[in-house]
């Protein structure tokens, strides 16, 4: 059957209610984060600005949060270049770049199969 948290390499057990590996699931399911990991990862080290537009709809504070989180988790790397104006670089860590496939499939994914949901949807509403 399943593995106990004893017999995981990691130690770690996501489905442990004081499992830290839920603060990083937490992050790494947040949807501005993982855009940002998307973003980051087809179009390479983006200026901050250049980031906020490619993820349309994100205010300035979540954009800032998530970076932050991620930052924080290993994930990317703030580069700041002192020039007028400061120039403020992010770019995905070689972890942050582990999670890309399983981030890009999650999109793609939820592209693809978005009528589909729409439609189930629709149906539950109905009956309800």
């Amino acid at each position: 059957m399943g593995t106990t948290t004893a017999e995981r390499p990691s130690g770690f057990d996501a489905f442990t209610a004081m499992c830290p590996s839920r603060r990083l699931l937490d992050t790494i399911g947040d949807k501005w984060v993982s855009l940002a990991i998307v973003a980051l990862g087809i179009r390479g080290p983006l200026r901050y600005s250049e980031l906020a537009s490619q993820i349309e709809g994100v205010s300035q504070k979540m954009l800032t949060q998530s970076l932050r989180k991620m930052e924080r988790d290993g994930l990317l790397i703030r580069t700041v270049t002192p020039s007028v104006p400061v120039r403020t670089d992010y770019e995905l860590t070689p972890l942050g770049l582990t999670l890309l496939p399983v981030i890009a499939h999650l999109k793609e994914w939820a592209e693809e199969h978005m009528a589909d949901v729409d439609a189930a949807r629709t149906a539950y509403d109905a009956r309800a």
